[in-house]
């Protein structure tokens, strides 16, 4: 018996396929290839992509930046502002008043 893939499930069957390739090479080449990719507005894998000649996804990517969070760090940080650990939601307000700060300081 052959199982059918759900309708709204068939977008992602070629991404199912798709193995990831992981690179150890010298911390020079992949600083130049993140940097190259943040020139281009690339994320570093499409870089790669580029670099071999391979096609790129020209859809739009959330430009996002990401952080794995503990809940041991959301207890330091709730310390930090004065909540509560489960107030994930304002930390994570707290989080990016606090980048923004960091980032406008660091440009004057």
């Amino acid at each position: 018996m052959t199982r059918k893939i759900p309708e709204k499930w068939q977008s992602s069957v070629k991404a199912i396929k798709a193995v990831q390739v992981a690179f150890d090479m010298d911390e020079k080449i992949q600083l130049s290839i993140r940097k190259q990719a943040l020139e281009a507005g690339l994320s570093p894998s499409d870089q790669i992509r580029d670099i071999l000649g391979l096609p790129i996804s020209k859809k739009p990517k959330r430009p996002r930046l990401t952080v794995s969070l503990a809940p041991s760090d959301y207890e330091v940080l709730a310390q930090k502002y004065h909540l509560n650990p489960e107030d994930q939601l304002e930390i994570k307000r707290k989080l990016m008043d606090d980048l923004i700060s960091h980032i406008n300081d660091s440009n004057t």
